[in-house]
């Protein structure tokens, strides 16, 4: 048990920080969420939490946390997250996603505890890769702000271990998806697959799929889908790691299980117990036919091995536990 050591979850009102947030929890950490909830939810923070409402990269925030003594890590979430939208305004997102981390990474640093530092990066930092399932030797060519202020929030971390001896993990996570209690999918717009199936499932507007001519065994995109419950054990496990003196290095985080979108259909339908209003549209520009994680290097240095990532599993539990606008 962590014996009430301390950690800051920054982002920590959103969904898979929020995942991770319960897991400190029950691993016995103190914890304390810094969140803005310009996206998070104060309701979605556990009681036993310290809410601190603010953005990481505003100085008179973060001082009088990382003044603190004993301060053992740091879990950075706090981004945005939409792809499209950061195509729409890369500005925005080069100012939160990056600029802001450079400011928590500066604070990091100059804190007295030395903390550890867990980034919640992605798989949009490889783009298009050429082979799947796409290992960490793959090459990192995003297509998207987005992706890109990944990528280069993970070379600023490697530049802080060489200057001042940060140690940090990134973890490329594949496609979220699944419910825990407290923990659901709470986006507006919502992009996702799962909860837009249920949405619709529960009386929302049809949802929309993308493709049916992708070279795939039954034409439609494959994307590997990965339970919030193992992101967050992906995580503890990343800082345990680090606490135990090893490398510093980016690990994917997924499930290893190629689903195609017809799957992920034929599995909610599964789960409600009824057909899903949907309709057929176009290949959406820019996604790839098949993106599935190889995750054997997590495997073998972190001891990651995803439990509730079958997608019945995912699927039940997001319908078990999901919350709609209409619900609320």
């Amino acid at each position: 048990m962590a014996a009430g050591r301390w950690v800051l979850v920054t982002g920590g009102a959103g969904y898979v920080a929020g995942c991770t947030v319960r897991a400190l929890l029950a691993e016995g950490y103190r914890v304390t969420v810094l969140d803005d909830l310009s996206t998070g939810h104060a309701d979605a923070v556990p009681p036993e939490c310290e809410l601190v409402r603010g953005r990481v990269g505003d100085a008179a925030v973060t001082a009088p946390l990382f003044a603190r003594p004993g301060l053992a890590a740091v879990f950075h979430f706090a981004a945005r997250t939409s792809v499209p939208e950061s195509v729409a305004d890369p500005l925005a997102y080069y100012e939160t996603n990056l600029v802001e981390s450079v400011a928590l990474v500066r604070a990091v640093v100059a804190a007295p505890s030395r903390p550890l530092f867990v980034f919640s990066s992605s798989a949009a930092v490889y783009g298009h890769p050429d082979r799947s399932p796409v290992s960490e030797a793959s090459p990192a060519l995003p297509i998207s702000p987005y992706g890109e202020t990944k990528r280069a929030t993970e070379a600023l971390l490697a530049w802080a271990e060489r200057a001042y001896g940060l140690r940090w993990a990134a973890l490329r996570y594949f496609n979220a998806a699944g419910a825990a209690p407290g923990v659901v999918e709470r986006h507006e717009p919502e992009g996702h697959l799962v909860p837009n199936l249920l949405r619709a499932a529960r009386g929302g507007p049809p949802a929309t799929l993308y493709g049916t001519d992708y070279p795939t065994d039954d034409g439609t995109a494959v994307r590997d889908y990965v339970h919030v419950l193992d992101l967050a054990e992906g995580h503890l496990l990343a800082m345990r790691h680090l606490e135990a003196g090893g490398a510093s290095m980016a690990l994917n985080l997924g499930s290893g299980q190629g689903t195609s979108v017809r799957q992920v259909l034929a599995a909610v339908e599964a789960a409600v117990g009824a057909p899903v209003p949907h309709r057929w549209g176009e290949r959406r520009p820019g996604d790839p036919p098949h993106l599935v994680a190889d995750i054997s290097l997590a495997r073998r240095v972190l001891g990651y091995a995803p439990r509730a990532s079958d997608i019945a599993r995912v699927v039940a539990d997001a319908w078990r536990y999901g919350r709609f606008p209409s619900e609320r």
